[in-house]
């Protein structure tokens, strides 16, 4: 059998830290066993991708085309696929392939599978690049990495889903979230916004936690029972030892001990945003004083993304989004770096 060419494809891309991102034309592989061809629709841009454009996390493969909230519509079938068909619409999150093996991977929890090759900037086993993200017109991934996107939800505020939303939405499920149990979100960003919806959809009371005294009818608005600043000792004893699990998405250095006071008896503070180093270690007193916990969550697997999908379409939960055509970028990714936003970019990529 003759081998197929590769698929033209272009995009936009950054060529170094220090350079703004420009179109850029590359090639995907060829359709193989088991692939699925999607012409992207749209694309979120997640904090990460500015990270990794910038080099501020090292390790990043230039070119590098950002992008793992994608949404598009499947164009061409590779063989072997029977779980979708020319015309659906689908998504691709942070992850395009795994080793599939490990016990990770067993278990649907592909994020943690040390083979695991990340949507962009991964090396990409096809050419002498890293993998190329959704800031492009097209990808060809493997069906297992491919999710259904459910009829009703909306295309283009469901791509913060597969970053945003799994990542909060894993470690609520984890931890049981749920109706009598007392949920803490700290952060109001993107992240903390889409914790607040999912943690009030599965039935949690829940307490926003946050520096802006002005985003308190906002969070309320997400669903939000309680909201507490940060900077107030008053509302900081007002809810001390009465939450179960905090979601922490804070995205920049900060000491954690406020937080771990607010947990009762057997609570545990989720970190999900710290992209910096905290600032201070925690102080044991506080853990050993009610058996509390500090851990952390990544993304999630393609089995509770899929159940995630599914659960914001029965509940009509979507990210709060701006529409952005595809020469905005540099300008969105400003205005992050400026001050964490409270709604998600959604490039729209016809117009590429």
């Amino acid at each position: 059998m003759a081998t197929l060419p590769p698929l033209p494809a272009r995009g936009w891309a950054a060529q170094a830290a220090d350079a703004q991102l420009a179109p850029i034309d590359f090639e995907r592989r060829a359709p193989r066993e088991g692939d699925v061809v999607i012409d992207i629709d749209w694309c979120g841009i997640c904090h990460s991708d500015l990270h990794t454009a910038r080099n501020e996390w090292h390790g990043t493969m230039y070119p590098c085309v950002p992008g793992h909230e994608i949404i598009g519509t499947v164009r061409e079938l590779g063989p072997g696929v029977t779980t979708f068909a020319p015309g659906d619409t689908v998504g691709v999150g942070c992850l395009v392939d795994s080793c599939r093996e490990c016990d990770a991977c067993q278990r649907g929890l592909e994020q943690f599978c040390r083979g695991g090759v990340m949507t962009y900037n991964s090396p990409d086993a096809d050419f002498d690049h890293a993998t190329f993200g959704g800031y492009s017109n097209a990808i060809v991934v493997q069906d297992r990495f491919v999710l259904r996107i459910p009829d009703g939800l909306d295309p283009a505020a469901a791509a913060p889903i597969l970053c945003a939303g799994i990542t909060t939405w894993s470690p609520l499920r984890h931890y049981k979230a749920g109706p009598g149990t007392r949920v803490g979100v700290a952060g109001f960003g993107g992240l903390g916004l889409m914790a607040i919806k999912l943690a009030a959809a599965l039935g949690a009371e829940v307490t926003a936690i946050t520096r802006s005294p002005a985003k308190a009818e906002r969070a309320r608005a997400a669903g939000a029972h309680d909201v507490i600043v940060s900077t107030e000792r008053d509302d900081l004893r007002r809810v001390r030892e009465s939450l179960d699990l905090i979601i922490d998405t804070i995205p920049v250095t900060h000491a954690l001990d406020p937080y771990v006071k607010l947990l009762r008896l057997d609570g545990t503070l989720v970190i999900v945003g710290a992209v910096e180093p905290i600032t201070e270690g925690v102080d044991a007193r506080l853990l050993l004083a009610r058996r509390r916990s500090v851990t952390g969550s990544p993304i999630g697997g393609l089995p509770e993304t899929q159940e995630l999908l599914d659960f914001c379409a029965e509940r009509g939960i979507t990210a709060d989004i701006e529409k952005i055509p595809a020469d905005g970028i540099n300008a969105a990714y400003e205005k992050m770096a400026a001050g964490q936003l409270d709604f998600r970019y959604v490039i729209d990529m016809s117009t590429m």
